[in-house]
């Protein structure tokens, strides 16, 4: 199985994911996409796959609360991109991605059994 996961270095739940998949046997590979910035067409891809911008968003992140409100309201999914792009610590990690390109998002121990077994 091919498998990426995508999140932040410093990130608990990044973590606590990469920790299971170890403890799983699960080779994945990890991108850190604060040290390597995602192109504007993969964040949109994950967003149609999972429904909009607004399941890829982590609203309840520091981050987010932040934000200017005029920066809370993108109009369209340049905007969304751009934002993205710019704060990569809103995007709800970590996100999954494997061989057949399905993307999920977060973790816990349910979750990552449910997908990938064990």
């Amino acid at each position: 199985m091919s498998l990426t996961l995508y999140g932040l270095e410093r990130c608990d739940t990044c973590r606590k994911a990469r920790n299971w998949l170890d403890r799983a046997g699960i080779a994945y590979t990890f991108v850190d996409y604060r040290a390597h910035p995602l192109p504007a067409a993969t964040l949109r891809e994950w967003a149609a796959r999972l429904g909009g911008f607004d399941k890829l968003v982590n609203r309840a992140s520091t981050t987010w609360r932040n934000l200017p409100a005029t920066r809370k309201q993108p109009g369209s999914d340049p905007e969304w991109t751009l934002l993205l792009r710019e704060h990569p610590a809103l995007v709800r990690r970590p996100v999954v991605v494997d061989a057949k390109g399905e993307v999920s998002l977060g973790f816990s121990d349910r979750l990552f059994k449910a997908r990938f077994g064990g």
